[in-house]
């Protein structure tokens, strides 16, 4: 579809357009963390938001069909990790394993939450609330600790990951 062209469709029953439509969003990439029995686990997830100030609260969104849903939809505490754009690695080695968590660097809080080091930012939680959203869970997280650092983050766009370019305001055109 060339970029002056409006497509019109049903999301009902255009599954493959509505997620076209969706991909046009620019998200920020993080990767939740939470311990389980068969140890630390982790997920990417695009779908995270800010919610309050007042309490501290967070929302990410796991979809129900993932093979780790189990692992977090019973979590009572987790982190969220807002990944840099050099992070790339970190992001596709948890793509391809829910356990690649304990083959990159991080560390355990003081709480026994897995971190990864060197994410832009991170929000340790426990679990506030859930609700039902379709194919997905909306979980809500009481932030309990929170770290930051500056840099670009890693971003997703129309199915690829990019970073976000910071452009010098004294640059004239």
């Amino acid at each position: 579809m060339d970029a002056g062209t409006l497509a019109t469709f049903d999301p009902s029953s255009d599954s493959d357009s509505f997620r076209g439509a969706l991909g046009t969003f620019v998200t920020g990439v993080t990767v939740v963390t939470t311990d389980s029995p068969e140890g630390p686990v982790a997920i990417v997830a695009n779908s995270f938001a800010s919610v309050s100030l007042d309490p501290p609260l967070i929302l990410w969104s796991p979809a129900k069909a993932s093979k780790r849903f189990e692992h977090f939809a019973g979590s009572r505490r987790f982190a969220v990790h807002v990944l840099g754009a050099d992070q790339r690695d970190v992001c596709a080695a948890i793509l391809r394993s829910k356990t690649a968590i304990g083959q990159i660097p991080m560390h355990l809080s003081h709480c026994g939450m897995p971190i990864i080091e060197g994410a832009l930012a991170t929000f340790e939680c426990n679990l506030h609330a859930t609700h039902d959203a379709g194919d997905h869970v909306i979980v809500v997280g009481q932030v309990t600790k929170a770290h930051h650092r500056g840099g670009a983050p890693l971003v997703f766009h129309a199915g690829q990951y990019g970073a976000f370019i910071e452009h010098d305001d004294d640059d004239s055109v």
